[in-house]
């Protein structure tokens, strides 16, 4: 089964990074940094 794509825009840190881990468990994430 295929997982849902998330699309992530963020400017950077920490908890980003953290969060970007943590939804990679149940999503497809696609993260851009600007």
């Amino acid at each position: 089964m295929s997982k849902e794509k998330v699309i992530l825009a963020y400017s950077g840190g920490l908890d980003t990074s953290v969060a970007i881990t943590w939804l990679k468990k149940d999503y497809d994430v696609v993260a851009v940094c600007m």
